[in-house]
């Protein structure tokens, strides 16, 4: 009934778009949008040639995120799969994506600095950003590698965290099982100098069993301005989680089972995570040229439980990272814009797992999996990069965009261990040992990344847009370093991704839209092979169309709509499950996935959103034999602004208490499996501004 609903009312809002203007918004809008993230310094949203999209400041106080699914999931191309806690999966005009691959695939950044290394990431490491307190969201569809360098090759997410300045602002919530969060902010006004506290605490039990999550974080930002005009930006952010993780359930149509769904098959693991970043931004006007420098240092480390492992290993991974970004803009005499720059990062990383218990099971896995430690190595890495970029004003209505990166990798490793595939003690395993340690290695990539984009102002509200661009990743330490069985060398090459697209965008006095057709081509893909083999396995295609929506139906109604279509193919010949996959859909890819919200305004006091979610189908093994039939959610906002310094909010999320599964898969040895997802619950808080 409700993906009924869901796809009349985006049929709705698509005519809606037809109708005479009612009120003066939707051009004023976009005009007012500015965005960080494709040159890295602030532009309007209107003149930027990029698929990207923005979660404003506003919208994101009504959504009073508790993860950043709820954030991202109502923008173009973005499909955020949530486990427990704040674990997630991303895909940004992508599959889901699991392992290395799935952050190597995007870069999060938090007011420009990236959150791990390149060569580090993490699939979950967007909780390490302080999005809950962040003034607004950015997201580029697509490779952001001509400006972010390698991970940015599907898509770049970068939390903004407001500006500092006079502020006093708390806020209390609480909801179900347990469920209760404080966030703050603080800041001061002294002249030429500008501070802001963060702070962000979350405590829930958790809606399955041992799965609760205890978080926070804390950012310290200022400004200063000197007297002979420089500028100094900066600040740090710490991030702390101690979560309790809970697997998959499994079984066709276990999400929906009463007396499976709550369940968690292994209560005993967990993830503990502590990050940190320091960082400050220099800026100077020379002459004709905007000079900018941004030191910065990070500090990762995190212990985290493989309970999908047998023996159930606990993982031990820290990397400390020093960096600079620098970068220089001019405008040039024949009115075109010119930004230089070079990114230097230097990063020790440090990787660790030990099985403390023997290993379980089959008499096979008994004598294949030893007991102790399995891997302990360190890797020096090193970036270095240089871009360029360039935009000029063509005439006749039309804009060039150019932009080159250059960007070398290089990994230094060194084993810690006995090289080989024996236990910690040299002992060749029965069956052989299932992990193997290389031997001392030093690794180099060198990734070229360019972008090229023409715009055609069709008339004063509508644009046309081109783009052709590469992004690349290049292997993270894990696919290089932590191998298993019989692989004693991983020979991997970067991933590349070359995209096209064509893009249109337009406003009205009281509407807005973008459409975006993109066709990406995926190579050497790395993936773990039926042997456990890292290798550039696949050959991957991506296309589809993003169409987004604003439409003010009223003074005090409006609709906003966003609709994807997609298709994920695999292009390279391959066996999987002894069944040729090539042409096959890449699983765990929906071809369908939307949303519609409906916000209204009865008083001025009062602010309220309809939010109603679909998942289309898709399938969970590359031999397209399984399947997960997609889902409906019902989501309900409201606020109510008492007073000038009072006001409270209630979130419903799965109004309808639907049963459905934030993610599914298919494996030869469990079939069907899903992360469940949660019922209906309800989060009441306050927020009292003292200044």
């Amino acid at each position: 009934m409700i993906r009924k609903l869901l796809v009349t009312a985006i049929a709705t809002a698509t005519a809606a778009y037809t109708l005479p203007a009612l009120a003066q918004s939707g051009q004023q809008a976009i005009e007012e949008i500015q965005v960080t993230s494709t040159t890295r310094r602030s532009e309007g949203l209107a003149d930027i040639n990029a698929a990207v999209s923005v979660i404003g400041e506003r919208e994101l106080d009504l959504i009073s995120l508790t993860h950043y699914q709820e954030a991202l999931n109502r923008l173009p191309g973005v499909n955020i799969s949530r486990n427990n806690g704040q674990e997630s999966l991303a895909a940004i005009r992508s599959p889901v994506l699991t392992g290395s691959g799935a952050c190597g695939a995007f870069l999060v950044a938090e007011n420009g600095i990236p959150v791990r290394s390149s060569g580090f990431c993490n699939v979950n490491e967007m909780f390490d950003a302080h999005s809950e307190n962040a003034a607004r969201i950015e997201v580029t569809r697509g490779p952001g590698s001509a400006f972010w360098g390698s991970n940015a090759v599907h898509g770049l997410i970068n939390v903004v965290l407001p500006q500092p300045g006079e502020i006093g602002e708390i806020s209390l919530e609480a909801g179900p099982r347990g469920s209760q969060r404080v966030k703050g902010s603080f800041g001061s006004d002294n002249g030429n100098f500008k501070q802001l506290l963060l702070v962000n605490g979350v405590s829930e039990e958790g809606y399955r069993d041992d799965s609760g999550v205890d978080q926070q974080k804390l950012s310290w930002l200022y400004n200063y301005t000197s007297d002979n005009g420089w500028t100094a930006d900066g600040g740090f952010t710490l991030a702390n989680l101690n979560q309790e993780t809970a697997g998959y359930v499994t079984g066709f149509g276990s999400y929906a089972d009463s007396a499976l769904k709550d369940t968690n098959p292994n209560p005993e693991a967990f993830r503990d995570s502590m990050s940190g970043r320091v960082w400050t931004s220099l800026s100077h006007q020379y002459d004709d040229w905007q000079v900018v420098i941004t030191p910065y240092f990070r500090e990762v480390n995190m212990t985290f439980m493989q309970h999908f492992l047998p023996g159930k290993p606990v993982e031990d991974t820290e990397h400390r990272s020093i960096g600079v970004q620098s970068a220089a803009y001019r405008t040039l005499d024949d009115g075109a814009e010119l930004a230089i720059g070079i990114d230097i990062e230097s990063t020790d990383g440090v990787q660790k797992q030990f099985q403390e218990n023997p290993t379980t099971g089959s008499f096979f896995l008994r004598n294949h999996i030893p007991q102790g430690k399995h891997y302990d190595y360190e890797v020096e890495a090193r970036q270095l990069a240089a871009f360029i970029n360039y935009e000029k004003d063509l005439g006749s209505g039309w804009d060039l965009s150019l932009g080159l990166r250059i960007e070398n990798m290089d990994y230094d490793y060194d084993n810690l261990m006995i090289d080989g595939r024996t236990d910690e003690f040299g002992v060749t395993c029965r069956f052989g040992c299932r992990y193997s340690r290389p031997s001392d290695r030093s690794d180099d990539f060198d990734n070229v990344s360019p972008k090229l984009g023409l715009q055609y102002a069709l008339n004063d509200n509508h644009n046309l847009q081109l783009r052709a661009q590469r992004g690349f990743r290049a292997p993270q330490a894990t696919e290089l370093y932590r191998l298993q069985n019989a692989q004693t060398v991983a020979d991997l090459d970067s991933v590349e991704l070359d995209s096209y697209e064509i893009g249109f965008k337009g406003a009205g006095d009281n509407w807005n839209y973008s459409a975006t057709v993109y066709y990406m081509d995926k190579e050497n893909e790395i993936i773990t092979d039926s042997s456990r083999a890292n290798l550039n396995g696949n050959h991957t295609s991506h296309r589809g169309l993003e169409f987004a929506l604003s439409y003010d139906l009223s003074d005090t109604l409006s609709i906003q709509s966003v609709i994807n279509l997609a298709s994920h193919t695999y292009e390279n010949s391959q066996l999987s499950g002894g069944i040729e996959i090539m042409d096959n859909d890449v699983d765990s890819a929906p071809s369908t996935f939307g949303n519609l919200r409906l916000n209204w305004d009865p008083t001025s006091k009062i602010h309220t959103e309809i939010e109603l979610v679909n998942m289309g189908d898709y399938y969970t093994n590359p031999e397209n034999t399984a399947s997960y039939g997609g889902h409906d959610l019902l989501n309900i906002r409201t606020q109510y602004q008492h007073s000038d310094s009072l006001s409270f909010y209630l979130n419903i999320m799965n109004a309808t208490d639907e049963d459905y599964a934030e993610r599914a898969d298919w494996t030869t040895f469990t079939d069907d499996r899903y992360f469940v997802g949660e019922p209906a619950r309800a989060f009441l808080g306050v927020t009292w501004k003292y200044r």
